[in-house]
């Protein structure tokens, strides 16, 4: 006779197969060592000098880029501590549009910092409370390393500009700064609103296309469609535009109907009133004065014989996104069913020309005059990769941009802010009685892992990059970065490298809270997996 024991404590309140976690080594310490692992992964993409990372996705779509924030979006992280800072990187990446790589790698140093007082007798709740205090100390400190003078900016003056986007852009695409910013900031001053704070991240646009190389990138007031025409009518100028969302082609009825044709001439007249139908709509198009018909679905053939016949240009976009975008840049009302437009709801172009850039037929259309609406970065390369690269790299530089329309404060760049934060911070943490002292002292070590890894990226020497870089604060000097060329320490005004102080902040404040999210976990407590066929994900939304 074999006798059951009963299940005890936890077991008996929760289903068989769950997990449970709990206590120092089992849950705090593996959910540091998870995040340990993931800022490991993205450290080595930190800075000018960032190796790439070739990551393939459970769709087995290669990307090869040293963007974190592509980087932890398509690794699918599937242990929780690591995915809070997956979270503290995407809300960087949605906030400001770049310091994504700052926010996760900080926050998994800021783990190990407290790891290590932890496995030296410290309490999480203590090194909570001391990082607590060094982030608010860190915020102080960085409002007096911002640059006088530097509030005031005038979102129009090119100079300005670049000077600001230029770190964002050179830690994506080092040594090609100088080609792509003047690029993104002149397409974001075309669209750029009387005020500067509305700033649309979406008026500007990246067309991709294959050849030719980063050299050949242009920039076009106005958009890009990806497609040829449909039709003989390649060229047109100053044209009104009709945007038809359902389509050109005649419509089928609602209800079902049944016709009895009983001679020859029925039939004959039948086809015949269908094309004078069609013949009517597309006239009434033409008379409202459009030349330009653009569809949303497809064009049916007989629609298009009268178009040809009435000189009407027919260009299709399938997209819905780039259908909206389309009338935003020509002004004009997208409607749903063939019928003749009203004036107002006609939009209006400059040209709109059919060209072939690289083998490539895309149909431009510009609008110099019109409106501040949509500018459109061609750039060019050589692979698919490097394309994506370009992309990410752009829109990291318009991000930036509007982030510098809402505070165009600037720090020093180059690991100068970072060193001046920790050696303030040491200062700070011996003014501090109590235990806490020691995990504001970590905080402050934890900011050496910038200039640190930058060094280590360009293959200089770190240790001695840090020593001489302390030295020079200590002297007084607190715009001393490094300069990753030369290899060695200079003053980061004289190379015009500069951060903007709100991605600082955001990606700091954001790293000490991911990090104290993760200290306050002491259990982990997982149900047991639902039985059942997995859930699939949603599919991909279109390109756009």
């Amino acid at each position: 006779m074999v006798y059951q024991t009963q299940p005890y404590g936890i077991q008996s309140m929760l289903k068989e197969g769950h997990k449970h976690l709990s206590g120092l080594d089992e849950a705090v310490l593996k959910n540091i060592d998870a995040c340990k692992q993931l800022s490991v992964i993205t450290r080595t993409s930190l800075g000018p000098n960032g190796m790439n990372k070739m990551v393939i996705n459970h769709l087995d779509k290669l990307f090869v880029t040293n963007d974190a924030a592509t980087i932890v979006s398509e690794l699918e992280v599937q242990h929780p501590a690591a995915k809070i800072l997956v979270l503290a990187g995407k809300a960087q990446q949605e906030e400001i549009g770049d310091g994504a790589n700052l926010a996760i790698s900080f926050a998994g140093e800021l783990l190990e910092g407290a790891e290590e007082l932890i496995r030296m007798g410290l309490h999480p709740s203590e090194i909570i409370s001391g990082y607590i205090k060094a982030i608010d100390k860190t915020i102080k400190i960085l409002d007096e390393l911002v640059v006088e003078g530097s509030e005031k900016m005038d979102a129009r003056n090119k100079e300005e500009v670049v000077s600001r986007m230029k770190a964002a852009v050179a830690s994506k695409q080092f040594g090609q700064e100088d080609v792509l910013c003047p690029l993104i900031a002149d397409a974001c001053i075309q669209v750029c609103p009387k005020n500067p704070a509305n700033f649309n991240v979406d008026n500007v646009r990246v067309a991709k296309l294959l050849g030719g190389g980063l050299h050949n990138s242009s920039i076009i007031r106005g958009m890009v469609l990806k497609n040829d025409t449909v039709g003989s009518i390649k060229r047109i100028e100053k044209a009104k535009i009709a945007v038809f969302a359902g389509g050109v082609d005649t419509s089928a009825t609602e209800t079902k109907g049944t016709v009895l044709i009983e001679s020859a001439e029925q039939l004959e007249n039948y086809a015949k009133t269908e094309e004078a139908k069609v013949e009517e709509l597309i006239k009434a198009v033409a008379d409202s004065g459009a030349k330009v018909i653009v569809s949303g679905a497809a064009v049916g053939e007989m629609a298009l014989h009268f178009c040809e016949r009435y000189k009407l240009m027919v260009l299709k976009i399938s997209s819905k996104f780039e259908l909206r975008r389309f009338c935003r840049t020509t002004g004009s009302v997208a409607l749903l069913k063939l019928s003749q437009p009203n004036p107002d709801e006609l939009g209006y172009a400059d040209s709109i020309s059919v060209e072939e850039i690289g083998g490539a037929r895309v149909t431009v259309v510009k609008n110099e005059e019109g409106g501040n609406s949509v500018a459109t970065v061609v750039v060019r390369g050589s692979t698919d990769s490097i394309l994506d690269d370009l992309e990410r790299a752009v829109d990291d530089g318009v991000n930036t941009y509007k982030a510098m329309c809402r505070d165009s404060r600037i720090i020093p760049g180059a690991a100068a802010s970072e060193i001046e934060l920790a050696k303030k911070l040491k200062e700070f943490s011996f003014t501090e009685t109590g235990l806490d002292q020691y995990a504001i002292a970590k905080f402050a070590e934890s900011f050496e892992m910038i200039p640190n890894t930058l060094a280590e990226n360009a293959g200089l020497n770190a240790m001695e990059i840090i020593s001489s870089l302390y030295a020079s604060h200590a002297a007084g000097n607190n715009r001393v970065g490094i300069d990753l060329e030369e290899g060695a320490c200079k003053d980061v005004s004289t190379k015009n490298i500069w951060d903007l102080h709100v991605t600082k902040f955001f990606a700091l404040k954001y790293a000490a809270d991911a990090a104290c999210t993760v200290l306050r976990v002491d259990q982990i407590i997982m149900a047991r997996q639902a039985g059942g066929p997995r859930r699939e994900q949603p599919a991909g939304m279109d390109e756009d």
